[in-house]
């Protein structure tokens, strides 16, 4: 049984959590309001840029010099740069090849440093070689506002990938910085968010955002030919509402098989997560925020394993409906008892399960790749 303290503790956490979050949303929905602010279209972003960039002159889609800035953590590699090696040449700038990322207190100790080297060799490369487009998948973590600041003067499209800004657009704050996107957005040409309730955020600080969610690389997330020998399972971390649910759905009869961060399982390769979506009758899902009651965000896995032919059962969120076609192409749950309900039925009706598996797999294949997602914005910047 769990320590009661530790139990309250957690409570007041969340309560807190939840609260910092409201008040965040309910300030900028606020400011946009009062400054009679509205969201960009497609036409807006696309004049912004070209009236920024008059000289850019569209080139074949394979034919770009992209420079890209992020950090591989466990996904990028395998998902960012081969679909942007698809419109054309792509040097890479990480930091942690250089720098030890070890250290504990890295962003006070070696932070100005990693900076330094990341401006060098963006200078550098821009010397040697025409540069089209920079892309990064950066924080006020990362960047300081100083180098984020010289990096937008290079006279080079710039656009930022961010993930979670419902969470994390101001994140923590040191020395008056925020350590997510809210003091350095303004200097991106383009800030690509996954989070649509963000795009307020984006305009109040003076950036322009764009939404779209995350995607799923097909030569990575595909089907393998194996026996689905798994009635359930789940790949992800332990965290939040997760173990409780599984313990629930064991007790109610369903056993599930949990992969990840935390699990007695433990973790998998990519390739054999990819294998457990095909071994599995039903990939289950949570739509959460860790740390954060009722509020959800889009997943890597929302598109990861329909992509890979495995049938998606996840809670529900409101973006999802932007995505998929809802119990038809994939199936979602408000409650528990509806999550039991829905899993024991489609164990219990295969050739129905079957038809909204070969569907989310059809609509992830033709909308939801990272190459979709790329030539949407590289289209609409004029770049190609």
């Amino acid at each position: 049984m769990k320590d009661p303290l530790k139990k309250y503790r957690e409570q007041i956490r969340t309560w807190k959590s939840r609260r910092r979050l409201n008040c965040e949303l309910n300030h900028y929905n606020t400011m946009f309001e009062s400054r009679h602010l509205f969201l960009p279209d497609d036409e807006t972003i696309r004049k912004t840029i070209k009236h920024k960039f008059s000289n850019l002159k569209r080139k074949r889609k394979s034919s770009l010099n992209i420079i890209t800035i992020y950090h591989h953590y466990n996904w990028e590699n395998e998902s960012l740069r081969p679909s942007l090696e698809k419109f054309g040449k792509v040097r890479h700038y990480d930091w942690f090849e250089q720098f030890n990322h070890q250290r504990k207190d890295w962003h006070r100790s070696i932070k100005a440093k990693m900076n330094e080297d990341l401006l060098h060799h963006v200078k550098q490369w821009i010397r040697d070689d025409s540069t089209d487009v920079i892309f990064t998948y950066l924080s006020g973590e990362l960047i300081s506002l100083e180098a984020m600041q010289e990096l937008s003067s290079f006279d080079v499209p710039i656009i930022n990938l961010a993930l979670n800004d419902k969470e994390s657009f101001i994140g923590k704050t040191r020395n008056g910085h925020a350590t997510g996107m809210r003091d350095i957005c303004r200097y991106f040409d383009l800030c690509w968010t996954s989070t649509e309730d963000s795009l307020k955020k984006y305009c109040v600080e003076g950036a322009l955002p764009i939404y779209l969610p995350e995607g799923a690389n097909p030569e990575i997330h595909k089907s393998y030919d194996v026996e689905k020998s798994i009635d359930v399972s789940f790949v992800g971390q332990c965290y939040g509402n997760r173990p409780a649910v599984i313990k629930a759905l064991e007790d109610y009869g369903i056993y599930v098989e949990a992969f990840g961060y935390g699990w007695p399982n433990g973790s998998l390769s990519t390739e054999d997560m990819v294998r457990m979506y095909s071994k599995s009758k039903i990939n289950l899902g949570f739509g959460g925020v860790a740390g954060h009651q009722n509020t959800y965000c889009l997943k890597g896995r929302d598109f990861e394993i329909p992509m890979s032919e495995g049938l998606y059962v996840t809670e529900y969120s409101p973006e999802l409906k932007n995505v998929f076609e809802i119990e038809t192409e994939i199936v979602t749950y408000k409650t528990f008892e509806e999550l039991a309900k829905k899993i024991q039925y489609l164990l219990g009706h295969p050739c129905e399960a079957e038809i909204i598996r070969k569907a989310g797999h059809r609509r992830a294949v033709s909308e939801h790749t990272w190459e979709t997602r790329f030539e949407k914005i590289f289209t609409l910047m004029g770049l190609i």
